[in-house]
């Protein structure tokens, strides 16, 4: 039988707790303060923080710590510097599950559970997870978190808000978000990380023509209801300059790195040891096997390069492609790749810290010129010089910041050739290390993009009480 629940200081909280502070992050729960050195963290305000209006967040994110990902880092970083900025906020989200399909222990058998992490209120409702990936055990697993955040939403979050703050995809999360938006009376402010559902078409996800007018209807009503959008990417900025969106409701606020938590270190001797990287070259892979990564590429380098003893590829994460990918690298008999699995985001920069080099790949998709991969900003932060295969406005970043080589996407010829310059130039290495670490702190470091959120949705609250809408 579901039952529901309210969770504030049960073992799994508190674990989570350690962890997070590991991130930089403070915890804070009832009757405790804020405390100790904080770099970047909870204790520590924001530039104009506490000055002016303070803002009522109701913040719709279907993925949330303690699931693993680069949306979970960045809505959380954010809800936490919306913390610091002196404002509530309150979380809604799913019971943890993603990617894997199964609902946690603890979780299961309950409607909803309530949870103080840092400072914010975290309401986490159950969703129809499986292990199965098909279109109906998607929409089953998007319209049971669309339908239940709505009712948490209404029901369970505490006290009145000022503002609706959604990130998509998943898309449903908007549909979410339009009902709490319009029941409550709230002004909604859109975060488009990815043009769903043209990445889906394009990726062959969804190929029924009910399905996708449906879809974009969705999108449509989601941009058009929203007082502002967030675009993460120039692309996806341009593409809605393009459909006619007003510039004065569009925002950029793109991927970064939490530069607290990743910086340049001396190498982890615990995994030096445990995993045999002792003399090694390392080329490091962290993040989503997935279907548009293309890390297919990085297999082949692998057989290309199969004789330098010495280098070692090292693929950290999980995904829809991992066994496919194991089963490549099996079947070509190779020694010099190490798949592990995902990583909780406090352990990445240890995994980082053994490294020479990190490696962001993508498809050679139309879809994936928009994209900034948020590996390439913690490579970069931790001081590891980049090799970057892929296209467009990443391009465009790694070669502003002079920290890497760009390559060709799905062309292992040029990763393999791109690995060797490397591994053979130390003095390069160094200097697109300090380059990179120069970049991000100064344009990519997540407390100030905080900042920026922190801004607009202080201004669309003040705008709603002033009686100003620019939607």
């Amino acid at each position: 039988m579901l039952a529901t629940s309210e969770v504030t200081h049960d073992s799994r909280v508190l674990r989570e707790a350690g962890a997070l502070a590991r991130l930089g992050f403070q915890s804070v729960y009832p009757g405790q303060g804020l405390h100790g050195n904080d770099p970047g963290g909870v204790g520590s305000p924001l530039p104009n923080s506490g000055q002016g209006l303070s803002v009522k967040i109701l913040y719709l994110s279907q993925y949330f710590p303690p699931e693993i990902g680069a949306t979970q880092t960045r809505a959380y970083e954010m809800a936490t510097g919306l913390i610091r900025a002196g404002h509530q906020v309150t979380i809604l989200t799913e019971v943890p599950n993603h990617p894997e399909g199964i609902i946690r222990p603890e979780y299961r058998g309950r409607l909803w559970a309530r949870e103080d992490l840092n400072g914010m209120e975290v309401i986490r409702v159950w969703v129809k997870a499986s292990l199965t990936k098909n279109l109906s055990t998607r929409l089953a697993f998007y319209l049971s978190y669309m339908i239940n955040a709505t009712l948490a939403g209404l029901l369970l979050a505490r006290g009145s808000h000022d503002v609706v703050f959604a990130s998509s995809p998943p898309l449903f999360v908007g549909g979410a978000a339009l009902a709490l938006s319009r029941l409550r009376r709230l002004p909604l402010v859109f975060e488009v990380r990815d043009l769903w559902p043209q990445s889906a078409i394009e990726l062959g996800e969804i190929k029924n023509p009910w399905a996708i007018r449906l879809a974009e209807r969705l999108e449509s009503l989601c941009y058009q209801r929203s007082a502002r959008l967030v675009a993460v990417t120039q692309g996806i900025l341009q593409e809605l300059l393009r459909r006619g969106y007003p510039e004065g409701k569009l925002t950029y606020i793109p991927n970064g790195a939490n530069t607290a938590l990743y910086q340049p270190r001396p190498k982890d001797p615990e995994i030096v040891e445990r995993l045999g990287l002792e003399g090694k070259f390392v080329a490091i892979y962290t993040g989503l096997h997935g279907l548009i990564h293309g890390m297919e590429a990085i297999i082949e380098s692998a057989r290309t390069l199969r004789d330098q003893r010495d280098l070692l590829f090292l693929l950290v994460g999980g995904g829809v492609r991992k066994s496919e990918l194991k089963a490549m690298a099996e079947g070509y008999g190779l020694e010099n790749v190490l798949f592990l699995p995902e990583q909780p985001e406090s352990e990445l920069p240890r995994y980082l810290s053994c490294a020479d080099i990190g490696l962001a790949t993508t498809k050679r998709l139309k879809l994936c010129e928009g994209t900034l991969p948020v590996k390439m900003f913690s490579y970069m932060a931790c001081g590891l010089p980049v090799i970057l295969a892929v296209k467009g406005e990443a391009r465009e970043v790694l070669e502003e910041a002079r920290a890497g080589i760009p390559v060709e996407p799905e062309d292992p010829g040029q990763l393999a050739q791109a690995i060797m310059r490397l591994k053979e130039h130390p003095l390069l290495r160094e200097e697109f290390g300090r380059n990179g670490r120069d970049f991000v702190t100064k344009r990519y470091d997540r407390r100030k993009l905080a900042t920026e959120l922190e801004g607009v949705l202080r201004e669309v609250t003040e705008e709603v009480r002033s009686g100003k809408d620019r939607s």
